[in-house]
């Protein structure tokens, strides 16, 4: 038998290599000194020592709490600096700087210095400190912003970006697993695309950071990582993670290093309802099964870390740390060590999360959607560890019942009850190039202004544990820094520049950007609003109040139909008062004998009256509740697959057929300035015959509830079809060049009704203009044809408006969804004109339209989206022109349209501090009050 190796050498030797090694054990982990020391100089094997030395580090690591390790912010460079890419200093001078200190308060003029990826000063930046940076690196990047608001990136708490790619391919469609309902051993790292086209799209917004989450098909779809959106040298999405857990490539790493935060996505109610065919009940118990696996294994590797600290090794013998790779994410939940994004929207599955938190023991770092969380703040507060979060959408709501109760309150009454406000995407469900749009809409609808800009800063970067180092600017953060063309809550404020890590991600800095107000806007009152919404669960009253005969007074301005190259022309500056009567306008200015009449006196408070919008591309008062088959009209059955019923004959559906008035999305819209709806039938190739109709009207009976019965035929043509193509094309022209068939569809062979084609590719549309030359060759008669949807117009827009061919934009907001929207033109700041300024400069006469019924009313909003981003292009004439004048043109309405107008209080109808207060609706010949 060998003598041991430490036995061979001489006594010096010896002692000193196991003072050596003691000292180094000290060293790595001091806090379990007096255990483990006698534990040492109780046995003689160094690789005894070792084992033993490793098992006391990974007991000691389990139990540390994440976080920045202490000496963070003693750094002088980040972690994500790199030489190889732009990282020259940056200064910012005279810009107006809201850091998010203060909760959110603090706001500086001055300067800002970046360099090595960190914000070094801010403020009064010392001339000295400048000099110094300018000397070491050789030269200085001087940007004077010229009083232009400066804020922190802003950080996205809830995006699919990169595992949900776009343009959406089959192959890149990682965003959730559906092989079971519990998979916390799952990573977004592992499905996340470099060549997502929304990065540069996200960047365009302001957006620097996101976490990305798996989706939610499953009860727990895997674990979530926090990202910064620049590209990097190394192109890989590893390097693109910020503080990615130890844990990443697996446990054998330094366990004496602070532990960075674990990141897992959890979702309940419908969608893995819908997925797996179960219900609550099998979700509730998947969750505790699973949390019980893992606390099954938490306490085993408990019990094992209190032999081994008690120095009870014989116990252990034969034994390792017990691990399950399958559970340990989990196990980690359990130990407070992941921040938990959890998808819940009603009640019933928030109670039940907050259950579960208690049975098991375990923080929610954030509820996200979180629909009906402002109906229970109490029970939020009851979540253990704390009150997590609560991530919502903006006006995002009634998709599906679930969300059917959400409320554009919602961020404003949890905030009055002390909880945390976040505004989110899930990218790409709202595109997150707008999330700031998000909180600007939460602060029109009464979000302090400083909670509103603090919920896509500071508030997201805290509850993904990331507030030591991003959503603020101070000395020592990161440096990400977005510089606005206009207040950060301003209708369409736009970057002029982003800075990720100190690197600039805008080619053009300000080039496409016109400056906008640089004020906060002075949001409406909503009080009774707000009250009515809790009050009613979600769903409150939104009928109006008809009155016969109404004063409008304190009015700034008049616009009215009729006149002008637009058909909207201005009527009056500094109006004074209106008079109406029976819907329509009696007296403008000289008011005084209708005041002593019994008129309901509406104060305007400076503001506007003007026409009533018109709302097209949504299906309002066809779909209620899109995920809820009973609540809907339904899709029209596609001849292209065979499946048209006999007994249909040649009759083209109709949607007049299938309205449903009094709908929660139709009368919202009413209440946000829409007085006229034209919807067509839903369906794939031949959708239908649309119709418009008064969104205000309580049923179809209604005199006057339907202003034109038969609008337009739809089609649709697309490459997303089951069917190719080539043979939706034949098969229109084989409708055109026919005879016989449907009333509307002789009626578009004579020219006398227009051809409605829903297409996105500009290869389609260039296939369709030549079909109309055809058409028109042949016959002799004029093809009267709309482009709705149009996404890639812009590639041919001369053509379009030689072809005397009009588009609807219903995509106002450029997003490459599909391949066949892949050419996008993407507005500022990436390209100096938009969709609409591209096509109104080619001579195309141009409109547009909202494609998801909660956002029609919102159609406000979208046309002055693309006033303010015009760069004085567009003016109001023209804007309201894009709702209003031009779509009727575009879907051939050849009546004249009633002189239905809406009256705004507190200012213009396109902008944030306007309100709808009333409607004179000439259509339902009366006035409707909202006040």
């Amino acid at each position: 038998m060998g003598s041991s190796p430490w036995a061979t050498r001489p006594p010096f030797r010896r002692w000193a290599y196991l003072v050596l090694f003691i000292i180094a054990l000290v060293c790595i982990v001091p806090f379990h000194s007096s255990t483990f020391l006698s534990s040492v100089f109780l046995q003689s094997s160094p690789q005894e020592f070792a084992r033993r030395s490793q098992i006391l580090s990974k007991c000691a690591y389990i139990r540390s709490k994440p976080g920045p390790p202490p000496n963070f912010h003693d750094r002088t460079q980040s972690d994500r600096y790199a030489d190889s890419e732009n990282t020259t200093p940056v200064l910012v001078r005279n810009a107006t700087i809201w850091t998010a200190a203060n909760d959110g308060h603090e706001v500086l003029n001055g300067d800002l210095l970046i360099h090595r990826g960190l914000i070094k000063a801010i403020g009064d930046v010392p001339l000295s400190l400048i000099r110094q940076v300018e000397s070491k690196h050789g030269k200085l990047e001087v940007v004077d912003v010229h009083g232009a608001w400066v804020t922190p990136g802003i950080v996205d708490l809830h995006s699919h970006i990169g595992v949900g790619s776009v343009p959406e391919l089959n192959g890149a469609s990682d965003t959730n697993s559906r092989k079971a309902p519990i998979l916390p051993w799952l990573r977004s790292i592992d499905g996340l695309n470099t060549h997502d086209a929304s990065y540069e799209l996200a960047i365009a917004g302001g957006v620097t950071t996101a976490q990305i989450l798996p989706g939610s098909a499953n009860d727990i779809g895997g674990q979530a990582f926090i990202m910064k959106l620049r590209p990097t040298a190394e192109r890989s999405p590893s390097s693109m993670l910020l503080e990615p857990p130890y844990t990443l490539n697996g446990s054998h790493f330094d366990h004496s290093l602070t532990p960075r935060w674990r990141h897992m996505k959890h979702a309940c109610g419908e969608n893995p309802s819908r997925v797996y065919g179960m219900t609550r009940l099998d979700s509730g118990w998947n969750f505790r099964a699973a949390y019980d696996s893992a606390r099954k294994l938490r306490d085993a590797q408990d019990d094992f870390c209190a032999k081994a600290e008690s120095n009870s090794w014989d116990d252990l013998a034969g034994n390792a740390f017990p691990e399950d790779l399958q559970w340990e994410s989990l196990v980690d939940v359990l130990r407070g060590r992941v921040r938990l994004s959890v998808h819940c929207y009603e009640a019933v599955d928030l109670d039940g999360i907050v259950r579960l938190t208690n049975e098991f023991e375990f923080p929610v770092a954030s509820f996200h959607h979180a629909g009906e969380t402002y109906l229970v703040p109490d029970l939020l507060k009851k979540t253990w560890g704390g009150t997590p979060a609560i991530a919502l959408f903006a006006s995002n709501f009634r998709k599906k019942r679930e969300a059917y109760r959400g409320s554009e309150f919602a961020p404003r009454v949890l905030a009055e009850h002390g909880i945390d406000v976040v505004m989110k995407s899930d990218h790409p469900v709202v595109n997150s190039r707008y999330l700031l749009h998000e909180a600007a809409q939460a602060h029109y609808y009464g979000l302090d202004p400083a909670l509103a800009l603090l919920s896509v800063t500071y508030t997201p970067a805290t509850a993904m544990g990331m507030g030591h180092r991003i959503g603020m600017l101070k000395a020592g953060y990161d440096a990400d820094v977005v510089i606005w063309s206009s207040h950060p809550l301003s209708l369409a404020a736009t970057p002029t520049q982003v800075y990720i890590d100190g690197i600039p991600q805008l080619s053009h800095p300000g080039r496409h950007v016109a400056k906008g107000p640089t004020t906060s806007p002075r949001t409406p009152d909503f009080d009774s609003e707000k009250v009515a919404a809790v009050v009613h669960e979600g769903i409150p009253p939104l009928e109006p109040r008809s009155v016969k005969g109404a004063l409008f007074v304190n009015v700034s301005g008049l616009y009215m139909r009729g006149g002008g190259s637009t058909g909207v022309a201005r009527i009056s500056e500094k109006v004074g008062s209106v008079g109406v009567e029976d819907g329509r306008v009696v007296c403008v200015s000289q008011c005084s004998d209708f005041a002593q009449g019994a008129a309901d006196i509406v104060d305007l408070e400076g503001g506007t009256i003007t026409p009533g919008l018109t709302s097209f591309g949504a299906p309002l008062g066809l779909v209620e509740i899109r995920l809820e088959p009973s609540t809907n009209d339904g899709s029209v059955s596609n001849p292209l697959d065979g499946d048209l019923p006999a007994i249909l004959g040649d009759t083209i559906i109709r949607a007049q057929d299938g309205l449903m008035f009094g709908g929660q999305n139709l009368l919202l819209a009413y209440r946000g300035g829409v007085t006229t709806a034209i919807t067509a039938p839903s369906g794939t190739f031949l959708q239908g015959v649309s119709t418009a109709f008064s969104p205000g009207a309580a049923h179809a009976n209604v005199e006057n509830a339907s202003v034109v019965d038969e609008v337009a035929l739809h089609v649709g043509i697309s490459m997303s079809s089951r069917i190719g193509v080539s043979t939706q094309i034949a098969a229109l022209r084989n409708m055109l060049f026919g005879e016989g068939g449907d009333k509307v569809l002789r009626r578009v062979r004579k020219g006398k009704t227009t051809l409605v084609v829903d297409v996105e590719s500009a290869d389609i549309m260039a296939t369709l203009l030549r079909l109309k030359d055809e058409y028109e060759a042949h016959s002799g008669r004029e093809l009267r044809m709309t482009f709705a949807g149009a996404t890639e117009a812009h590639l041919l827009a001369r053509e379009i408006a030689r072809a005397g061919v009009s588009v609807i934009v219903t995509q106002s907001k450029p997003f490459p969804s599909t391949w066949e929207q892949r050419r996008i033109l993407a507005g500022p700041p990436i390209t100096q004109e938009s969709l609409v300024t591209a096509l109104l400069k080619a001579g195309v006469n141009v409109a547009i339209g909202v494609i998801d019924e909660y956002n029609a009313r919102n159609t406000r909003f979208e046309a002055g989206w693309f006033l303010l981003t015009s760069n004085g292009f567009i003016d109001r004439a023209t804007a309201l022109a894009l709702a209003t004048t031009n779509l009727e043109k575009a879907l051939g309405v050849r009546r004249e349209m009633p002189q239905d107008l809406v009256a705004y209080r507190g200012g213009d109808v396109f902008e944030f501090e306007a309100k709808v207060v009333g409607v004179i609706s000439e259509t339902l010949a009366r006035t409707d009050l909202f006040v």
